[in-house]
């Protein structure tokens, strides 16, 4: 074959892995996004012993992150609700501003009125670690029963890390999320890039 052949040949095979790849990604898109909305209609329906949630970073063009708040306020929720008497938090460093998410989270609870009792894993780096460095917390507080909580295009990812690290089985989980966006579309559509990637990463990883 001469070479500019070569070349078409080359470059209609990276045409279709592209082509591919996009498919993937965006079934993936889908696949989250139905599951968070399907989760947000459907609220924790149990009482459950406490609440956990995922940290997530803590400072956003100089003021609170606002998905971060939204977590904390539908956890904040859950306790008005009765479904919780008891609030963890979860999330280490935010090596962006140096703030430790799971203290930011504590405070915004505070902030928003909750005064009950609050415990905090403070060293976790991940979605993964969230949940591996919560159980023992979790277990030493005589907690049994726990309502995850985080964004809604973040459960689909969470749940596959819960049953892949034993944490559902530790546990008897279930998941809320708040329901109202925390984000302009351009930052949403960045989050969704990075949440398909993620949700890619932990699968060659062997998270789920």
């Amino acid at each position: 074959m001469t070479r500019p052949g070569r070349r078409r040949r080359w470059a209609r095979a990276l045409f279709a892995a592209a082509g591919l790849g996009l498919a993937a990604g965006a079934a993936i898109h889908l696949m989250v996004t139905r599951h968070g909305a399907h989760v947000v209609a459907n609220p924790p329906a149990r009482e459950a012993d406490a609440a956990l949630v995922l940290g997530n970073r803590v400072w956003l063009d100089g003021a609170p992150n606002p998905c971060l708040a939204a977590r904390v306020d539908a956890a904040v929720a859950l306790v008005r609700a009765g479904r919780v008497p008891l609030l963890v938090m979860s999330g280490g460093v935010d090596h962006e501003d140096g703030r430790i998410e799971a203290e930011a989270m504590e405070g915004l609870a505070r902030a928003a009125g909750y005064a009950g009792r609050v415990l905090r894993e403070a060293a976790s780096q991940s979605t993964r670690e969230n949940l591996l460095l919560s159980r023992p917390v979790l277990e030493a507080a005589g907690v049994r029963r726990v309502i995850v909580v985080t964004e809604p295009s973040h459960l689909w990812r969470t749940r596959q890390l819960a049953a892949g690290s034993g944490f559902d089985r530790a546990f008897d989980v279930q998941y809320a999320a708040a329901p109202a966006p925390c984000r302009r579309w351009d930052r949403a559509a960045r989050a969704a890039l990075r949440e398909v990637a993620a949700v890619v990463n932990n699968a060659i990883r062997g998270d789920y």
